[in-house]
């Protein structure tokens, strides 16, 4: 994996990131069910990505929805470091 690969990644981690900062905004959804939210939402970002972008690690849609879920909980495991950090 090569650094452009790299940012893509990155870049579906950080707008999952803040589709769950976004759902824990809303008062109706648990806490509980923000890592399935940016889960899903990473899945189809990555399809998206592997259409859009040429740099894409996926070259199949089974390998790129497993990207985008991995990236988006990985914003989860972001989120979280980030609220142990500031303890």
């Amino acid at each position: 994996m090569d650094i452009g690969e790299l940012g893509t990644i990155i870049a579906i981690t950080v707008i999952t990131y803040l589709i769950g900062h976004g759902a824990k905004m809303i008062p109706q959804i648990r806490d509980e069910t923000i890592p399935a939210i940016v889960g899903v939402c990473g899945g189809i970002l990555g399809v998206v990505g592997m259409f859009i972008m040429p740099d894409f690690p996926a070259h199949d849609i089974l390998n790129a929805i497993a990207v985008g879920i991995v990236s988006g909980l990985a914003s989860t495991g972001v989120n979280q470091v980030w609220k142990q950090v500031q303890k």
